[in-house]
């Protein structure tokens, strides 16, 4: 159960946490007015609101959830010590360990908060933010696509030779059957459609079918078939992965990697991110608790400095292991769970030093 004490830092733990968002919230929606100012006086004011602010808020609160809940717990811990309320505490019989208790409870609400949010909310909210900046601010779309072969099924292949995404219209397209290294069909069209789904329609068509050494050859105009490729499994844009769901982020890379897609690292980089920025605010808890506890001479300006720097290089170095994976150096895995490795050993020293003063 929890004790008076436990509940007292847990509401001060989040309340702080709660109060620096808002407050940096502010901030950089000012900023962002005064970056899109000409987007938005063009744009529709209830898009503006309800499209844009409403969805890019939490994105941007949950991106740098790391940031806030470092900044939380250093701004209130230290604020603790410098009234001398951390020294009660102890001196009252609780240990350092057991003080640590309400902070990493408060880190698991966070952590808790931070996956539901990036994992099921925010990426449905993603479509119309990303929508709306793609309409109004800078068109990220990609709509077209050229020289595109992947393998749609075991032993299938497609290739078209160009893809026009406004008109959902693939040239030179051909389906290539193999069975082990042998060709037993083959479907050529001048163009194919893509209508919803998996339907394609295969206009000026011709397939031979190939058994042994005779070939048989059906001529069309118009074929209606199933092929099990979207428009979005080969024109991928640098803002996709921010669309998806956690299940269909791992459903898509899953189904990529069997077609020999080359290009899904920001994909697996965004899966594995996901959960290395839920153990980021236990590690930073730890790190911001054991380097906040103590009363130091200059005030707790020297904490929140310090706090600051260890923050902001937190997630620079994050941003610099992930351009690794990006350049292909190391495996998305690494490059997103390196840094917490790292500061968590940095929050276990300092854990030692605290505990032990």
């Amino acid at each position: 159960m929890f004790k008076i004490l436990d509940r007292y830092i847990i509401r001060k733990f989040l309340g702080t946490y709660i109060f620096a968002i808002v407050l940096i919230l502010a901030i950089t929606v000012m900023f962002d007015i005064n970056e899109k100012l000409d987007a938005f006086l063009k744009a529709p004011l209830k898009a503006t609101v309800f499209d844009y602010f409403l969805n890019f808020l939490p994105y941007f609160a949950n991106q740098f959830s790391p940031l806030f809940t470092f900044i939380a717990v250093i701004f209130f811990t230290s604020k603790l010590a410098d009234n001398s309320e951390i020294i009660a505490m102890l001196s009252s019989g609780v240990s350092f360990k057991r003080l640590m208790v309400p902070y990493m409870v408060s880190a698991a609400v966070i952590a808790a908060s931070t996956w539901v949010l990036s994992a099921y909310i925010i990426p449905p909210a993603n479509i119309k933010r990303l929508e709306y900046t793609n309409t109004y601010v800078k068109n990220k779309r990609v709509d077209y696509g050229s020289n595109i072969q992947l393998m749609v099924a075991p032993g299938e292949i497609a290739y078209m030779s160009r893809f026009d995404n406004t008109t959902k219209t693939g040239y030179r397209f051909s389906l290539d059957k193999f069975d082990g290294k042998k060709l037993v069909s083959r479907l050529t069209s001048t163009t194919i459609k893509w209508d919803t789904l998996y339907q394609w329609q295969v206009r000026d068509y011709m397939i031979r079918d190939i058994e042994g050494m005779t070939e048989k050859i059906t001529k069309g105009s118009r074929l209606d078939t199933i092929i099990p490729i979207e428009p979005r499994d080969f024109l991928i844009s640098e803002t996709d992965h921010e669309k998806m769901t956690s299940p269909q982020l791992q459903e898509y890379i899953a189904r990529q990697k069997l077609r020999g897609v080359a290009n899904i690292k920001s994909f697996e980089i965004e899966n594995e991110r996901r959960y290395a920025i839920c153990a980021a605010a236990f590690i930073l808890t730890l790190i911001g608790m054991s380097l906040s506890s103590k009363k130091v001479k200059g005030g707790m300006g020297i904490n929140i400095g310090i706090g600051l720097v260890l923050s902001f290089s937190y997630i620079l170095f994050t941003t610099v292991t992930s351009s690794f994976a990006i350049s292909g150096y190391t495996s998305p895995f690494v490059a997103m769970w390196i840094p917490n490795v790292i500061y968590i050993i940095i929050g276990i020293v300092l854990y030692r030093r605290a505990s032990a003063g």
